[in-house]
């Protein structure tokens, strides 16, 4: 099997080519990256590209249209990855995270592509009060991150192509990779917990958050990589993640500080109410993929957390402006002159 994966040099694609060439040695598996991102490493005892068979560079906005053609299966993790990344750069999220993904998805299908996977967000649903959220539910995007994948699921419904697509539809992301963000919830405490002794939360903690580990991601893609249309139909979009890690932001502090001794947890009581709280209903995930379901516990994404930035000697009490968040790499980039704008190199 032959995969190419877009956007692998950023805190989910590590994990997912170390994951791939386990899971298939015999595959030949290629990346392709702007490398925003490449410098980030954190803790790697070895480069994670070496998982892969080749690396190549680019911008996916630019990416010949011919670069999908021989592969069995193509999966697009290239995005602007966070709200606010996606509220910095909001003309440049839609254009990278929807439209080419559609461009990307189109020339694969022509290519004779059989699937294409799409790392898609349970964001779609933003405020989303009640029981948790099911694929039918309606959706609620309130940011242009959540628009932007979204836009994308409905236009990759409108492809008129026999290739299988999947939109992966994946809980807020967590825990160690060779390229850590701690711009997400969980990451960000265990970093407050190992840095200052103390959780700072930015809400009043009341907010609810489904939860997957980037190594039950890259399960995930696996399971989708060659997923035949008779199960869940040729284009779907389904919840990924499981039910039991839907968690308040409280409850994923407390649990932070238990596994910290001497952490002391504050939350602002006062704060207005964060509108991003939904819980997620991922059973449709359990029925369709059972041998793909998510074996990472949150205390385990905790304890993976807390030995990897240890083991970086991370003491960085000023964390939330360094390069360790992904606004603050692009920041620092356009501010520098080596992109611009419209986040293009400045050759």
């Amino acid at each position: 099997m032959k995969i190419l994966i877009t956007g692998n040099m950023g805190y989910v694609g590590p994990s997912v080519a170390k994951y791939l060439r386990r899971s298939r040695p015999g595959a030949i598996l290629h990346g392709f990256d702007n490398a925003y991102f490449a410098h980030c490493l954190t803790g790697a005892a070895v480069f994670p590209e070496r998982d892969l068979d080749q690396q190549f560079f680019g911008d996916v906005r630019t990416i010949p249209l011919e670069m999908t053609s021989g592969y069995d299966a193509v999966v697009q993790l290239a995005a602007v990855s966070n709200d606010p990344m996606g509220n910095q750069f909001e003309d440049v999220t839609i254009d990278i995270n929807q439209n080419t993904t559609v461009s990307i998805a189109k020339a694969a299908a022509k290519a004779g592509v059989k699937n294409f996977v799409f790392a898609s967000s349970c964001s779609v649903y933003g405020i989303a009060q009640g029981p948790p959220r099911r694929e039918t539910d309606p959706l609620n995007p309130i940011t242009a991150y959540a628009r932007s994948k979204i836009g994308a699921e409905q236009a990759l419904a409108k492809i008129d192509t026999d290739m299988v697509v999947t939109s992966l539809r994946f809980a807020t992301a967590c825990g160690m990779s060779d390229r850590l963000r701690l711009d997400l919830v969980l990451n960000d405490f265990v970093a407050c917990a190992i840095s200052r002794g103390e959780i700072t939360v930015l809400s009043d903690g009341s907010p609810w958050r489904p939860l997957i580990d980037v190594a039950d991601m890259a399960r995930a893609i696996d399971w989708a990589l060659d997923r035949p249309a008779g199960n869940g139909g040729r284009c779907l979009a389904v919840n990924t993640g499981s039910d039991n890690r839907n968690y308040q932001v409280r409850d994923l502090a407390y649990a932070v500080a238990a596994a910290n001794p001497g952490t002391m947890v504050s939350i602002n009581t006062s704060a207005p109410a964060d509108s991003r709280s939904y819980r997620v209903d991922f059973s449709l995930y359990r029925s369709l993929a059972p041998d793909h379901q998510p074996v990472v516990d949150l205390d385990q994404s905790i304890r993976n957390l807390m030995s990897g930035l240890k083991r970086m000697n991370f003491k960085d009490t000023d964390f939330r402006s360094s390069e360790l968040m992904r606004l603050k790499v692009l920041q620092s980039h356009v501010d520098n002159n080596r992109l611009n704008r419209e986040l293009e190199w400045n050759l």
